[in-house]
C-alpha cells in the first residue's frame, strides 16, 4: 500500500532532479494528453513554486556573480581602467541624481506647505474683518 502512495513523491523527486525544464515538459505533455491533469499540474507547480524565478538562493547567487564580475580584473589593463572610471562616474551621477531628487521633494513639500498656510490665512482673514469693523 505504501508503494502505491509513494509514486507521486517518486515522480516529483525524479522531475526535481532533472530541473525546471522537466516540470514544464511534464505540464505541456499533461495538457496535450488530458487537459484537466495539465491544469492540476500547473496549479501544483504554482503552489509549490517549482518554476519561480524569485527563489532567494537564485537571487543571492546572481548578486554574488555580479559583484564578483564587477570586481575581478579582466586581464586587459586598458579595459579595467575604463571600467573603473565608468563605474566611478556612474556612482557619482547616481549620488548627484539622488541629491537632486531630494531637493526636488523638499521644494515640492515646501510649496505645498506654503500653499496650505496661504489658504489657511485667507480663510482666517474674512473671519477677522467683521470683528474689526465694530
Amino acid at each position: 500500500m505504501t508503494a502505491v502512495l509513494s509514486w507521486p513523491g517518486m515522480i516529483e523527486d525524479w522531475l526535481d532532479a532533472r530541473g525546471r525544464g522537466a516540470w514544464i515538459a511534464a505540464m505541456v505533455l499533461a495538457f496535450v494528453l488530458v487537459w484537466p491533469l495539465g491544469l492540476v499540474l500547473l496549479g501544483y507547480m504554482i503552489y509549490a513554486r517549482k518554476f519561480s524565478c524569485r527563489r532567494p538562493e537564485m537571487i543571492d547567487d546572481a548578486r554574488r556573480t555580479l559583484r564578483r564580475n564587477r570586481m575581478s580584473p579582466s586581464g586587459n589593463l586598458a579595459f579595467d581602467a575604463y571600467r573603473a572610471d565608468m563605474l566611478k562616474r556612474l556612482e557619482d551621477e547616481q549620488a548627484a541624481f539622488d541629491a537632486f531628487l531630494l531637493r526636488l521633494r523638499e521644494a515640492k513639500d515646501k510649496a505645498e506647505f506654503d500653499a496650505f498656510m496661504d489658504e489657511r490665512a485667507r480663510r482666517a482673514a474674512p473671519a477677522q474683518t467683521p470683528d474689526t469693523a465694530r
